[in-house]
């Protein structure tokens, strides 16, 4: 094979690597309901190399998805909606826990069973303003499993 050939075929086959994926998840689960239960939380890490933002977040299991923020307000804990998203600082893991930072899924399409998967895009816009979503499948988790963590009502 001439020098020629050689560089035009590893520049193919270069070219059909997949991108280096810019963002990762770690340990993702969600909470599990009961009947009746319209809304549950999803926790995980989640690092960006470069820094960036998570936006959005969707699943099939929801009508309503969106990253949110609880805090303590004097002795009142408060939860909002994050419009602008979650912002990912360059190579530093975001953890999204209860009581922090979390994904919360509403509108709940049938309860959420121990052993269970959940299917979630995560939407993240790089400081280039390049979005990349990221699949992640999420187990469910029982309240004690998952740490016992208390999530409070909406």
């Amino acid at each position: 094979m001439t020098h020629t050939l050689r560089i035009a075929a590893l520049t193919l086959a270069l070219l059909n690597l997949p991108a280096l994926a810019q963002t990762t998840v770690k340990d993702p689960w969600v909470r599990g309901t009961v009947a009746q239960q319209k809304a549950t939380g999803a926790f995980f890490q989640i690092t960006n190399a470069t820094g960036g933002t998570l936006v959005s977040a969707s699943s099939p299991v929801a009508g309503v998805v969106e990253i949110h923020e609880m805090s303590m307000e004097g002795s009142t804990m408060k939860m909002r909606a994050l419009p602008k998203g979650l912002a990912l600082p360059a190579g530093k893991a975001v953890e999204l826990k209860p009581g922090g930072y979390h994904v919360m899924l509403m509108d709940l399409k049938a309860p959420l069973k121990t052993g269970e998967s959940v299917d979630i895009t995560l939407t993240v816009e790089g400081k280039d303003g390049k979005k990349e979503t990221v699949a992640v499948k999420a187990p469910v988790k029982a309240m004690a499993e998952a740490g016992g963590h208390g999530h409070h009502k909406h």
